[in-house]
């Protein structure tokens, strides 16, 4: 690493440390991405033939570890036990992430593919490994394009099974999380309304289209179109910030 410049050797090292990945492949994808680090890791994680191998059996060790006793899944002791061996809370939005990449079906619950694929696709075969990424998928949340991506996928993830629509309890406890992470100043009031007045499941619609509202339209409403095509739910929430001086009449 002689040749390089200060600020580049510090980014191959902390790409190295984060990725657990080998010299030549940190700079393989520092350079790929013009030295952006964000840009490095989308590249080393997107491409499994520079990512680090994994070693299936310390995978199988790994998901025995928090496996059930009575069925062939991870269930909430295991996911629980997990969370301790990694340090974060169960309720961390981390864990959520980590679910996407697993592409895990049900909240609290992994199965053995979904387990060792997931850890696969993110390039780890050990607890100290999966920590080390942990700052990596807390950055995902930062990218546009991937916080959708999560958002949606919270929907299925945490509903019932069998159920097409989303518990309110459960979806007001995963816009606070979700919302806390995109800061839309309007979270704490949608919650308030939807236990005032609606008090029923949400719809995937009402879900898809809550992001696309907090996304463009501003919290003083001044760029809200009454003529939109927004759920009517969505439409009765402005009505109500307007009725309750939440936001003036003006807007």
């Amino acid at each position: 690493m002689h040749k390089m410049g200060r600020g580049h050797r510090e980014k191959v090292q902390q790409f190295m440390a984060i990725t657990g990945s080998s010299e030549k492949v940190a700079l393989q994808a520092l350079k790929a991405s013009d030295w952006h680090l964000e840009g490095a890791f989308d590249i080393f994680y997107s491409q499994p033939q520079i990512r680090s191998v994994t070693d299936s059996r310390h995978l199988e060790e790994l998901y025995h570890r928090y496996k059930d006793t009575y069925v062939d899944m991870i269930m909430v002791d295991g996911i629980t036990l997990l969370c301790n061996d990694l340090q974060v809370d169960p309720q961390d939005i981390v864990m959520l992430v980590l679910s996407w990449h697993m592409k895990a079906a049900t909240m609290c619950e992994f199965s053995r593919q979904e387990f060792v694929s997931g850890l696969q696709a993110l390039g780890v075969d050990s607890l100290e490994k999966l920590r080390e990424r942990m700052q990596f998928m807390r950055a995902e949340l930062k990218d546009e394009q991937k916080f959708r991506e999560i958002y949606n996928f919270a929907f299925g993830w945490a509903k019932e099974k069998g159920q097409k629509s989303l518990a309110l309890d459960t979806a007001i406890g995963m816009w606070q999380l979700l919302f806390a992470e995109k800061q839309w100043p309007l979270v704490d009031h949608w919650c308030l309304f939807l236990q005032a007045r609606h008090n029923k499941a949400i719809s995937r619609d009402t879900w898809s289209q809550l992001l696309e509202f907090a996304k463009t339209v501003d919290p003083a409403l001044t760029n809200y179109d009454a003529e939109g095509a927004w759920p009517y739910l969505i439409d009765e929430f402005v009505e109500y910030l307007v009725e309750n001086g939440i936001v003036s009449k003006s807007s």
